[in-house]
C-alpha cells in the first residue's frame, strides 16, 4: 500500500511489516519507521549500490560514527559525474544499540587497522563495496526518525545543514512545510478544465520543479567545477545543466514564472565560466562536473534570453562568457567551423547538427551583442549565425552531411537518425532547425508553398522504425509521422506554419501532439523528461504560445488548450489566458485580444505581458483561414 502527495510518501514494506514515511527538506531527507512490537529494528545503509550501478563506481566510501544518535561521512564515485563527492551527516531519533559493516571487497591494504575488530561496532568503517547496519532497542514502541542532510562540501556542512533545517522540528512539521512549499510552486498557475488535463499540466509543472538543483549548503558554500570550495555571493548556486535539451524552453519558462531562480541559475553558470579551466560556460554540468553530453554551447541561449527579459546580472560578464564559450577551438570541432563555416562529417559524425545549433547559438551572441552596443563582435556573430546555409543541399532543399573538401555524403538518407551526419535525428526533423531565421530557412526550402508541404508531409508521412533503430532516444511513442517529439531538436517545428499564410495549421497539430505524446497514465510521457524541457513544452503550449527562438522578445502564438489560466509573473502581477469554448473540436483561434484590443500579430513579446496581461482567444471548430499576417505582424526572422 502507497500513499503520495506533495511533501509526503507513505509505503508498508510487506518482507518486514515496516510502516515506511519519507519527506523533506530542501538539502534533508527525513525518514520515519514504524517496526513491529519486540521484532528487530535495524537499518541498512549500503554505499556501494546505486543507479547505473556497475563495478568500481564508488571510487570510497567513509563513515564515523560520532555518537550514538550521530553518524557522519562521505561516498566519492565516478560515474557521469566523474568525481562526485557526497558528504552526510545522519542523526537517529533513539541511540543506535549495535552496529557494523561487511566489506563486499577484499582490502589490498589492511596495515595496523588489524589490531582492531572493524566489522563490529568500530567507529570509523571505509572501503569501496561497504554495506552497514545500525540496529536500536527492538522494546522502544516509537517510531524510528532519521534525518539525513547531505552536502557537497564537508560532513561539518552536511551537519549544519541538518541543524539549520531540521532542528527542534517534528517530522509532521516538516510534512507541512514541504506540502506548503509544494503547494506554492504549484499555485503559480491556476486552470480549469477536466482533471485529467489538469493533472496532466500540474505535473508538467512538477516536472519543471526538479532540476537544475540546489547545489549550495545554507551557509553558502558549493564545491564548483574546480573542485575548490567557493562561496555563492548573493546568490543561490545550482546544478545539473542539461543545457541541450532546456535552453529550448525551460529557461525561457523559468523567465517567466520564476524569475530569482532564473536569475541564480545565470549566476551559477558565470561562477561555472570563472571556475572553468576551459573558460566556458556549462554544456552538461552537474555536481561539480562538466560531462561533455550532447552538442552546441547552448549556455549563450541561456544566458541572452536572460537578459533579454531583463533579469539583474552583470551583462558585460554574460557576453564575455558567452564570446569565450564560442571560440574554444578544441571543442567538438569549433576550429573546423570557424574556418569552413560549418563541421565536417570526415570529423565529426554529428556534424550537421552541430554546425545548425552553433549557428542559432551564435545569433544569440550577435543579438546580444547589439543589445549592448558592441557593433564588432555582433557583425562577426551575424556571420556566423549564417552558417546554416553551408550544411543546405542546394539540389535536395535538405540539410545534408558535408565534407573537408566541400562534397556532400554519398550515398545520403533523409530519414536515417544515425550515420547521416545528425544526432538523434533525422534530416527530415533537423531541416526545419533555423529558429534564428526562418525567413531564411523558407528561402532555402524554395519558398512558402515548398515550406508548407514539407511541414505537412513531417506530420504526416510514416517513418518506418528502421530509421531509428540504433538510436536510442528516439523511440515509437514520441514519433508522430516523422515528427520526432520524444527528442527536443523538433520542439518548435509545429509553430514554424506562424511564418506562412496557414497559420491555423500550428493550432491543430500542437492539440495533437499534447493529446497523443502527454497522457495521465504509467507511459503518458514520450521519450524522458529531460530535465524538465518536455513538460515546459507541455505549458507553454497549454498557455498558447511558445519560445520558438529564445534570446529575442517573441512567443508565436498557437492556441490554449485550457478555457482559462491564470499565471503568476511575481510581485503581484498576473497573466490570464481566456479561451471559452476551446476543446479539441473547437481548438482553432479565429481572434485574439490583448487587454481588449484586437491583436493581428502572429507572436506577442514579452513586454506585452510582463506588467501583467489578459489575452483572450476567441475560438472556432473551423480554422480562419483569412487570419493572415502582414510582413510586420510575422514573428522575428534574421533574413527579411
Amino acid at each position: 500500500t502507497e500513499i503520495s502527495r506533495p511533501g509526503y510518501y507513505e509505503v508498508c514494506l510487506d518482507d518486514y511489516r515496516v510502516k515506511a514515511q519519507l519527506t523533506a527538506t530542501e538539502r534533508t531527507g527525513v525518514h520515519r519507521y514504524t517496526f513491529p512490537s519486540d521484532e528487530m529494528q535495524r537499518i541498512i545503509l549500503d554505499l556501494t549500490h546505486g543507479i547505473y550501478n556497475y563495478d568500481g563506481k564508488v571510487l570510497w566510501a567513509s563513515l564515523r560514527v560520532e555518537n550514538e544518535t550521530l553518524i557522519t561521512g562521505y561516498r566519492i564515485t565516478n560515474g557521469w559525474a566523474r568525481e562526485n563527492y557526497t558528504y552526510f551527516a545522519i542523526s537517529f531519533s533513539k541511540p543506535i544499540t549495535n552496529y557494523g559493516y561487511t566489506d563486499w571487497e577484499t582490502p589490498k591494504y589492511v596495515g595496523f587497522w588489524r589490531k582492531f575488530d572493524l566489522q563490529n561496532n568500530f567507529p570509523e568503517i571505509a572501503g569501496r563495496k561497504i554495506v552497514t547496519h545500525f540496529d536500536f532497542d527492538s522494546n522502544a514502541s516509537a517510531p524510528l526518525e532519521i534525518m539525513v542532510a547531505l552536502s557537497s562540501v564537508s560532513t561539518q556542512g552536511a551537519i549544519k545543514n541538518l541543524q539549520v533545517e531540521t532542528e527542534g522540528k517534528s517530522f509532521d512539521q516538516i510534512v507541512a512545510e514541504a506540502s506548503a512549499k509544494c503547494e506554492k510552486e504549484l499555485s503559480k498557475i491556476e486552470v480549469t478544465g477536466n482533471d485529467a488535463a489538469k493533472t496532466m499540466l500540474y505535473t508538467s509543472l512538477y516536472h519543471t520543479l526538479i532540476n537544475p538543483l540546489v547545489y549550495t549548503d545554507t551557509d553558502g558554500q558549493y564545491r564548483g567545477i574546480d573542485h575548490n570550495i567557493h562561496q555563492a555571493n548573493g546568490f543561490t548556486n545550482y546544478t545539473v545543466f542539461s543545457v541541450w535539451d532546456t535552453y529550448r524552453a525551460l529557461h525561457p519558462l523559468f523567465n517567466l514564472i520564476n524569475r530569482k531562480c532564473s536569475a541564480d541559475i545565470v549566476r551559477s553558470m558565470l561562477a561555472h565560466y570563472e571556475q572553468s579551466v576551459h573558460k566556458a560556460l556549462p554544456v552538461w554540468s552537474h555536481m561539480g562536473n562538466e560531462n561533455w553530453c550532447m552538442i552546441g554551447y547552448h549556455s549563450v541561449s541561456v544566458l541572452a534570453d536572460a537578459i533579454d527579459k531583463g533579469l539583474d546580472i552583470d551583462k558585460k560578464k554574460a557576453l564575455e562568457a558567452m564570446i569565450s564559450s564560442s571560440n574554444i577551438d578544441y571543442y567538438d570541432n569549433t576550429s573546423d567551423y570557424k574556418e569552413l563555416g560549418y563541421v565536417p562529417f570526415d570529423k565529426n559524425r554529428n556534424s550537421s547538427s552541430i554546425t545548425l545549433e552553433y549557428a542559432y547559438d551564435d545569433w544569440t551572441i550577435y543579438h546580444t551583442a547589439l543589445k549592448e552596443g558592441n557593433s564588432s563582435v555582433a557583425s562577426m556573430y551575424r556571420k556566423r549565425a549564417m552558417n546554416y546555409r553551408n550544411v543546405f543541399d542546394p539540389e535536395s532543399q535538405f540539410v545534408r552531411a558535408r565534407r573537408s573538401d566541400g562534397t556532400w555524403k554519398v550515398p545520403f538518407s533523409l530519414l536515417n537518425t544515425s550515420g547521416e551526419g545528425f544526432i538523434e535525428g533525422n534530416s527530415w526533423n533537423y531541416s526545419f532547425y533555423v529558429p534564428h531565421d526562418v525567413n531564411g530557412l523558407i528561402t532555402r526550402m524554395g519558398g512558402e508553398k515548398t515550406f508548407i508541404r514539407r511541414l505537412d508531409s513531417l506530420f504526416t508521412m510514416h517513418l518506418p522504425d528502421e530509421f531509428f533503430a540504433e538510436t536510442e532516444d528516439v523511440t515509437r511513442e514520441g514519433v508522430m509521422g516523422n515528427y520526432v517529439h520524444g527528442n527536443e531538436p523538433s520542439h518548435h517545428i509545429a509553430y514554424l506554419y506562424a511564418w506562412t499564410s496557414q497559420s491555423w495549421k500550428t493550432q491543430y497539430w500542437v492539440r495533437e501532439i499534447m493529446n497523443k505524446m502527454y497522457r495521465n497514465s504509467i507511459d503518458g510521457l514520450c521519450g524522458n523528461d529531460d530535465c524538465g524541457q518536455m513538460s515546459a513544452w507541455y505549458i507553454f503550449s497549454a498557455m498558447g504560445f511558445y519560445p520558438v527562438c529564445p534570446g529575442s522578445n517573441q512567443y508565436v502564438l498557437g492556441a490554449p488548450y485550457f478555457p482559462y489560466m491564470k499565471v503568476e509573473l511575481g510581485e503581484g502581477k498576473y497573466l490570464e489566458i481566456k479561451a471559452d469554448k476551446v476543446s479539441d473540436k473547437t481548438r482553432y483561434v479565429k481572434t485574439v485580444r490583448l487587454n481588449g484590443k484586437l491583436y493581428t500579430k502572429a507572436y506577442i513579446t514579452y513586454d506585452d505581458i510582463k506588467n501583467g496581461a489578459e489575452l483572450t482567444f476567441e475560438m472556432s471548430a473551423s480554422p480562419n483561414k483569412k487570419r493572415l499576417f502582414e510582413k510586420g505582424e510575422k514573428p522575428y526572422s534574421l533574413s527579411e
